[in-house]
């Protein structure tokens, strides 16, 4: 595939993830059918999402979750310090570790 359709899919992936978190509140349909596309590029140019785009999908339901709009983040109070993301659609848990 050419580097250029390659460079063309990232900015597009970019910009529809943008729209989604800032359509949100708003317009939650219209968010997840952003994400949803976004997602479709990825796949079909064979293009891995960025880390901050990724961590922005639940890892059990696949849905586009914003924090504070439709899924709850929470600092955990062990000594490994970590987040606890859970989603308001399916109600899963996953913690990703801050680095000390």
């Amino acid at each position: 595939m050419k580097q250029t359709t390659k460079i063309i899919a990232i900015e597009r992936i970019q910009i529809l993830i943008k729209n989604a978190i800032s359509n949100s509140r708003t317009f939650p349909k219209l968010a997840q059918r952003q994400a949803v596309l976004a997602k479709k590029i990825s796949t079909r140019y064979r293009i891995a999402m960025p880390y901050e785009i990724k961590m922005n999908f639940c890892k059990k339901c696949k849905n586009f979750i914003v924090p504070g709009v439709n899924s709850r983040i929470r600092i955990g109070r062990t000594s490994l310090k970590s987040i606890r993301v859970t989603c308001s659609f399916c109600g899963h848990i996953y913690r990703k570790v801050i680095a000390q």
